[in-house]
Order: structure tokens, then C-alpha cells, then sequence
């Protein structure tokens, strides 16, 4: 296993990080200690979960799995998503992320949270108030790094700016959906990371599981994520994914690699990424794409991956104009 920075902390976490979105619904608590422990004996030090996870069950479970090696773990979590029918049981105001936090360390059974994510950008809020909150937070030493997940750039600089301009601890890390399939964060999400020094740990590097080829043709066996999550069918609606995720998988083929692997590979190779969030409900499952730690994607087979599916276009209307190193 490999470690990177993350962002200008100085914290070094594993190339694959475990997601534990699973752990107390699709992964039973015997499978969460199981999954827990192929991640650990593959050298991954960067564990992540959000206290909406089965309604706080993934926390619980994964709290009670790091007793005794807390402190090898740089653990992350997160906050936004209603916990609860109280009207302020969700959002990023001070009022509910005091309370979320407490709440996220008691179940975790830890003294602080390493790494704490806005789950996502709070519009009914002013952000200057999440920002003074999460600020309070690391200097009573509940969280050490703030963070955010599903921030358009935008939001991202947004942010840093008002965090330096008032002397705010700012995010030290961005958490995108990001995979062959949904490419949107290339255009400015991960350009920003790069130039202002933020992690980026994607999440869904295999399409929620289209790109590990269990779904070849279109096949949705009984059981499996497409055939009852209606989240991840309307995610994933359009007819071109499927297509895309078929011709992946016969290059995966050609290439001698698994699918699962390959799309893991490739979502590490881009040069903003930090660490890819792996998810499983089985140590079995989790196998294939923690192999993406041995393989290494070359500008070859990266943009003959790329090439499977459409470069979004970018940010700019003058795309007319080739970018040039000047």
C-alpha cells in the first residue's frame, strides 16, 4: 500500500481508503469485522463512515471494531442529512453540527474525530456559521481537520476564501463522486484541489457497481443494488452508462485486469487524486478492489479508458482554444 499527504496537513492516509456505508445494513456486524480486517492487512489506514449510515449503526459497529488500535486509524465522518424527524436534526448550522458531533463520538467511542465532512452544501445556512462552528470544533480538539463532500468547486474556494479572510481552520479535503461513469468533478472540482492544495477521495470509483462487471448486458440479478436501490437506478438511468460499462468491461478483459481493479486503478491515476473510497458488503468484494493497490495505470491504458466514455466539457466557453503552457 501506498500513502499520500493529505492535502497540506501533513497526515499521510492509504492510496484505497474503506467506506463503511454498508456496516450495520447490507454488511452484517460479523461481515463489517471481517471487511474491517482484509482492509487492515492490506495496509489501509483511512477509514470513513457519516452518521446517517443506517441511522447510525455504521458508526456504532465501526466504533466497536477499532477498539484498540484507534490510533492507527485516521478516521473520518460525517454531517448534514436529517438524523431524525426533529426539523434541526440535519443541515451545517451550529446548532445541529454541536450536537451531530457529540453524537458521531459517542457511537464511534472516540475522544475526537480525525477528519469531519459537510456531508453537503447547506443552502439554508450561512456558510460563515458552519465554518465558525467546525472552527470551534477542532480548537476544543473534537475534530482535527474539517472537510466536505458533494461542494461544487465553487462552494470549495468559496469557503477557503471566507476560512482565510477570518481566520478559520479551512477544509483540508473534498470527498466527489467521481469514476468513468460520472466524470463531472474533471471539469473544476479536482483542477481547484489541485491548485489549492486539497485532498480529493472519491467515492463510487465503480459506478456503485457497474464497472465490475456483474451487470454485463444490462443483467440485474435479484438482489443486487440495481434491481432495489432506486437511488443508484436513477443515478445511473442513462442507456449510455450501460454501454459504457459493457465496453469497459471487455477492455478490463483485454487488459488482463478485473474490472472492479481497473476502475479503482484509474480513478487513483489522476494526479488530484488522494485516496479512493472503497466500499463492500463482503471481505469477498472488497478483494478485487483493494488489488488496485498493486496495479499501476499507465498513459496508455488510462486514456484508453478514458476514451470509453464522453471528456466533459470544460468550464470555460472558449474551449476553441487549446491550452497552452505559457
Amino acid at each position: 500500500m501506498r500513502y499520500s499527504l493529505l492535502g497540506r496537513t501533513g497526515v499521510k492516509v492509504s492510496r484505497l481508503s474503506l467506506g463503511s456505508m454498508a456496516f450495520g445494513g447490507d454488511a452484517s456486524p460479523d461481515a463489517a469485522a471481517a471487511i474491517v480486517a482484509r482492509a487492515r492487512e492490506a495496509g489501509v489506514n483511512f477509514i470513513d463512515t457519516a452518521d446517517v449510515y443506517n441511522q447510525g449503526r455504521s458508526e456504532e459497529i465501526l466504533g466497536g471494531l477499532l477498539r484498540g488500535w484507534r490510533d492507527e486509524v485516521v478516521l473520518a465522518t460525517k454531517a448534514y442529512y436529517p438524523t431524525g424527524p426533529d426539523p434541526n436534526a440535519r443541515g451545517a448550522s451550529r446548532y445541529h453540527l454541536v450536537r451531530a458531533v457529540e453524537a458521531s463520538l459517542r457511537r464511534l467511542a472516540t475522544d475526537r474525530i480525525d477528519v469531519y465532512y459537510l456531508h453537503h452544501f447547506d443552502e439554508a445556512t450561512d456558510l460563515g456559521e458552519s465554518l465558525r462552528a467546525l472552527d470551534d470544533l477542532v480548537r476544543q480538539g473534537k475534530i482535527l481537520y474539517p472537510a466536505c463532500s458533494n461542494f461544487a468547486a465553487w462552494q470549495v474556494a468559496h469557503a477557503l476564501g471566507m476560512a482565510a479572510a477570518r481566520g478559520l481552520t479551512p477544509f483540508c479535503a473534498i470527498q466527489p463522486m467521481y469514476s468513468l461513469l460520472k466524470r463531472q468533478a474533471e471539469v473544476e472540482v479536482l483542477p481547484m484541489a489541485q491548485a489549492l492544495g486539497l485532498a480529493v477521495v472519491p467515492y463510487s470509483p465503480t459506478a456503485g457497481g457497474m464497472l465490475t462487471g456483474k451487470y454485463a448486458g444490462g443483467v440485474r440479478p435479484e438482489g443486487a443494488r440495481f434491481a432495489t436501490n432506486k437511488m443508484y437506478q436513477a443515478r445511473y438511468a442513462e442507456s449510455s452508462y450501460w454501454a459504457a460499462a459493457d465496453a469497459f468491461g471487455a477492455l478490463a478483459s483485454e487488459l488482463g485486469h478485473k474490472p472492479a481493479t481497473l476502475a479503482v486503478a484509474w480513478v487513483a491515476a489522476h494526479p488530484a487524486v488522494t485516496s479512493v473510497l472503497l466500499g463492500a458488503r463482503t471481505a469477498e468484494q472488497l478483494g478485487d478492489t483493494l488489488a488496485a493497490a498493486d496495479l499501476e495505470v499507465g498513459p496508455e491504458t488510462y486514456a484508453r479508458v478514458a476514451a470509453l466514455t464522453p471528456t466533459p466539457p470544460p468550464a470555460t466557453d472558449r474551449s476553441e482554444e487549446p491550452r497552452q503552457n505559457l
